[in-house]
């Protein structure tokens, strides 16, 4: 069977490129290696999203995935391997071919690369406030990062904590001035500027972390957890040999869709630009499916 547009990635992007397409009346198949939604799964609370005041990322998400499976998306769950100049879609179970191919694999959560970060994972290290700060009630936890997605991290967990630090390693916060203000309205949050973590400590759980800011001064903080929001990197290497690849790793594109290969193209976050919001997704995944469909029987 031969697809009209094989999408990779069920994030914002690709499902809304799916819908687009499947509205069309289009064969559109999804490929997904873990789970739907992307990264917005995580954000406690979108505020800036047109025509919708307020709403958790997981709820976008799965109300997207849902309005996509009724329009009867196929969405199959297999990690994708490779991707080849024919437009087959190599999966680690399967191989797809489609008459085009839209990549939208966004991007993933940044790490700090300590030694004990990997071992510590779910063991009070988390990537994600709201799936994980419930189990932290009245609990001490820090938040190391300096933009939204931090600023947003430390509000939400401020009204679960009893105490929250929030480290960045810079003297000013990249992120919205009203995140921050509301943010100094809180008695529990301390912040802690020009500061890096140095090491994570404990062995079955997350003990403490070692602090060292700008003047060589060594803190050690005694924490129940750490949500670690220090951006994002894409994961494109598979596609290395189909597309060309910035500095970053992002899919670089001439005019934000195409990419050198003929009927490959790109959306969301996996993809070189400058704005990387919830608005610029899910208006990516609607131009690539655009113009794939207009460019399909070229």
């Amino acid at each position: 069977m031969i697809y009209d547009i094989i999408i990779v990635g069920a994030g914002p992007a690709g499902l809304t490129a799916a819908l687009y397409a499947k509205r069309a009346n289009k064969n559109v198949l999804i490929l997904e290696g873990k789970t739907y939604g992307g990264q917005i799964i995580n954000t406690p609370n979108i505020v800036n999203y047109p025509g919708i005041p307020s709403i958790s990322g997981f709820d976008y998400a799965t109300n997207l995935y849902n309005q996509v499976l009724n329009f009867g998306v196929q969405i199959v769950f297999e990690p994708v391997l490779r991707v080849e100049e024919n437009r087959t879609v190599v999966t680690n179970k399967n191989s797809y071919q489609g008459k085009t191919i839209i990549i939208a694999t966004g991007a993933e959560n940044r790490k700090l690369n300590l030694p004990n970060e990997d071992k510590l994972v779910g063991k009070g290290v988390s990537y994600c406030a709201v799936c994980d700060g419930n189990f932290f009630k009245d609990k001490v936890v820090a938040v190391n990062g300096g933009g939204n997605t931090a600023l947003e991290d430390a509000i939400y967990l401020s009204n679960i904590a009893s105490k929250l630090y929030l480290i960045h390693r810079r003297k000013q916060f990249r992120g919205d001035d009203r995140y921050l203000e509301e943010i100094l309205t809180k008695p529990n949050i301390e912040i802690l500027y020009d500061s890096s973590i140095i090491s994570l400590n404990g062995d079955d759980h997350l003990t403490s972390i070692d602090v060292k800011n700008v003047s060589g001064e060594l803190i050690n903080l005694p924490i129940d957890a750490l949500f670690i929001a220090i951006g994002q990197t894409p994961k494109n290497e598979i596609f290395q040999n189909i597309v060309d690849l910035d500095q970053n790793g992002y899919i670089m594109s001439p005019d934000g869709v195409h990419t050198k290969a003929e009927k490959i193209y790109v959306a969301g976050d996996c993809r070189a630009k400058d704005l990387r919001q919830l608005t610029t997704a899910v208006a990516d995944g609607s131009i690539a499916a655009t113009v794939a469909m207009k460019e399909m029987e070229d």
